[in-house]
Parts: structure tokens; sequence; C-alpha cells
């Protein structure tokens, strides 16, 4: 599954720009799939019949874009300045490498220079309007035969693996999700799953609620990525999940309050099969799940994440094992829920 990963964190996929994520992943899917269909959203949404017929019973649901940014002017000296779809931290935001639009531009997040600063500006983030994106044109009309109002910019970043089973990558949050999902698809399912790759969950989980209402499920399984905020600057009480620790089974966020007996089955599920799992100490923002259970009479949602530091950042940091157990503890899921249907 990492190489999997690895490939679709490379890909670029701004919130509304997914579409080189959706076309691989619609490659490698298709062959195992009994119905595709992209909707009016951008949701790749894949019907794959298993051993127990049971239709739209089940929803197994990842978001393929990522945080970006959007170009929103050009300067007379030819800067760009731009904004961010997604919540992404200002700090990180300087020095940055990116590419803009569809010709992959090249170009680095500049900001004013630290001798030229005031000692109260050192003191305080930057604003983002004091930000700019220098993609070595010489003018304002060098600038615009390049890149044009909307082009969306990805983060460059190598993808790598360090540590003791560590990975670094941008778009960990959600690629992670995605890879789980396309290799359960590469599967004999114990029933009939619907498999939702949506758009737009970074800017308001936008794709997620038409798909739900389009798919109709009782069930909903979401795979995700998460906050983990476990470094030395927090005490430990303060931290939110780790890496390597496990999957982070979710109960409650900002959006939704998940199904008890979905919760309490996949903590089962991980005891009875020795898989470690864990669950966050601070709760915040919200998943696909918020959107999904909200649609016409409910459905019963369910989470499963990878813990990753630095997430929305241009590298995230995840725990490769963490991401197999996700794998594991979602094809358990699935026996489980078709054993009760």
């Amino acid at each position: 599954m990492v190489n999997t990963l690895k490939t679709l964190c490379q890909l670029p996929g701004v919130s509304s720009f997914e579409d080189a994520v959706r076309d691989y992943i619609r490659q490698r899917v298709e062959p195992y799939a009994d119905a595709i269909r992209v909707d009016t959203m951008g949701n790749l949404i894949v019907f794959k019949k298993g051993a127990k017929s049971t239709g739209n019973k089940l929803m197994l649901c990842a978001h393929m874009d990522e945080v970006g940014l959007m170009v929103r002017s050009i300067t007379e000296d030819g800067y760009v300045k731009f904004s961010c779809v997604g919540g992404i931290d200002r700090r990180v935001l300087l020095g940055k490498q990116v590419v803009l639009g569809d010709k992959q531009v090249p170009g680095i997040i500049g900001l004013k220079a630290i001798h030229m600063t005031t000692m109260d500006e050192r003191k305080r983030v930057p604003n983002l309007n004091e930000y700019y994106i220098d993609i070595g044109a010489k003018d304002k009309e060098s600038a615009e035969a390049l890149v044009s109002l909307g082009d969306c910019g990805v983060f460059v970043s190598d993808v790598v693996e360090f540590g003791d089973g560590m990975l670094k990558a941008k778009a960990i949050d959600d690629r992670v999700g995605c890879a789980v999902l396309i290799h359960l698809l590469e599967e004999e399912l114990p029933m009939d799953c619907t498999f939702v790759f949506t758009v737009q969950e970074e800017v308001g989980t936008r794709g997620a609620f038409g798909a739900a209402f389009s798919v109709a499920p009782e069930i909903a399984l979401v795979l995700e990525g998460t906050t983990a905020a476990d470094n030395p600057a927090l005490p430990e009480h303060c931290q939110v999940c780790w890496p390597g620790r496990g999957p982070v089974l979710s109960w409650m966020d900002g959006s939704a309050v998940y199904d008890r007996a979905l919760f309490e089955l996949l903590r089962e599920l991980a005891d009875q099969n020795q898989i470690p799992w864990q669950m966050k100490h601070y709760l915040s923002g919200g998943t696909d799940a918020g959107a999904v259970q909200r649609r016409r009479s409910g459905v019963r949602v369910t989470g499963i994440s990878a813990a990753v530091r630095y997430l929305h950042a241009p590298s995230s940091v995840a725990s490769i094992s963490d991401m197999e157990h996700m794998l594991t503890l979602a094809r358990l899921f699935l026996r489980a829920v078709a054993e009760q249907c």
C-alpha cells in the first residue's frame, strides 16, 4: 500500500482541481468495478459487488483533495499574490516551492527580508497579503504569460521514508484514505460496497454532501488523516494523537458524533486482532462524516484515521505501520458488517 500512497501524494489535487488524482484512481480501480461514475461535483463513485448482495447499504469514503493556493492578483513587478485553499498555517509558507496552473510554473513563496522588518513585525505571524510567489518574471506582462488569475498552486514536496518507519510527503491527508480504498477495491469483498472518492473536503466537505444523497447508504466508513500534534512544545496531556500508536478511532469531532455501536465494533475488532488503536485527546475540525451523516433520514457513520504530524503543511509525516493497520481494520470492518446484514 505504501507505493500506492507515494504515487497519490505526488499528484496535484488542490480542492476543485482533483482531476489528476481522480484520473489515476479511476485507472487503477476500473477493472475491478461493477459500476463507476463521476457526479456533478466531481466525486468518483465506484460500486463493487460482494459475496453478499446488499445494494448501497455500506459506503466507504475518502477525499481526494489537498490544501493549496490560488492566484488572486499579479503585481506590476511580476510577483503573484495568492489566497489559501483550505486551512494552512501561515507560519509554514515562507520559502516553500510551489508549481502554478496547468503549465506547472515553478515558484517560491517570499516575504519581506528579515533585516527590513521591525521588532514588532518579527513577533507576529505575517498576514497572508504580505506573502507573494516569485516566479522569476521581470514584470506583470511576463508573469501573465505564465499564470492566470484563478490558477491553483500546489506545494512541491519529495516523498521520503525515514526514521523508524515514517513517511514524509504532502497530502497524506487524505491520500492515505484513498490508498486504503483502492486496495480494498482490488480485493474480493464480503458484501456490496460503494466507494466514494470525494472532492472539496478541505473547503467544507462539499463533495461528500451531494455524494451521500446520491448513494443513500445506511452506514458509512470514513478513512482520513488527522492532526497529531505530538511535539515537544506541548505536554503529553495536550497532545492529540501519536503516529506509530495505531489508527485513530473516531467517536466525536467538530462536525459529528459518530455512531456508538459502530465505534464499539471497530474497537472490538482491533482488540481481537491485536491491532493497536488510539483516540484523540483534543477534538476540533471535522471530516466528510459530518456531511454524510446529515443526508435525508440520516446515516450511521464511523471513521478510521492515520495520525499525521504537520497536517496541511508542505511536508507531513505519518507512520507506515499505522497506514497498514488502517487497511487491515477496514477489511475486518467490512467482514463484520457483512455478517450482520
